[in-house]
């Protein structure tokens, strides 16, 4: 082999290296998807209660019902009034809504939208959208039902009708846990 052939080698094996290293790092925030079973991230919002800064970690150890949502978005009006039914039949329990609006709009849209339908429960606002990241939605609503130590139950894509006996049971179930 002449050293022309071996020095197309080697920048075609460094090459090739180069570009593996490259697609391992471009694919691997896809290998590690949040599913059932993980472990429900952690994410800054403000809670248009008070409006202060809030932290999702200040709920471990309750069941809680995430919702990722926006104002613009006609499945989440549609779901929202099962969701204020669903929280008002655990009251007083260690159940709690908290329903995130991806608004880019500032708060007073979203506190607009809220007393427009009578919501009793959390509402936070990521103006920002990180949750869709932290959380690789893929659009709104998305839910998901977390149980006392942190982990992911169920995870829903549209919207559902949160005060029906399935996910009722499933609440009950997991507050009953402990």
């Amino acid at each position: 082999m002449n050293n022309r052939r071996q020095w197309t080698a080697v920048i075609g094996t460094v090459m090739a290296i180069g570009f593996g290293v490259a697609f391992v790092i471009k694919i691997r925030p896809q290998m590690n998807l949040l599913a059932v079973g993980s472990r429900a991230p952690d994410f800054p919002a403000m809670n248009l209660t008070g409006n202060r800064s809030v932290a999702f970690s200040e709920y471990r150890g309750k069941v809680i019902l995430l919702n990722v949502w926006a104002t613009w978005c006609q499945p989440c009006r549609i779901e929202m009034p099962s969701i204020e039914r669903l929280h008002r039949k655990f009251v007083g329990t260690d159940f709690r809504v908290v329903a995130v609006s991806v608004d880019k709009d500032g708060p007073e849209v979203v506190e607009a939208f809220v007393k427009g339908l009578g919501l009793t429960f959390e509402v936070w606002h990521d103006r920002s959208g990180d949750i869709q990241r932290i959380y690789q939605t893929t659009g709104v609503p998305e839910s998901f039902v977390i149980d006392r130590d942190g982990v992911i139950v169920k995870k829903l894509i549209g919207a559902a009708e949160w005060d029906g006996p399935v996910n009722e049971t499933l609440i009950r179930r997991l507050l009953d846990a402990r």
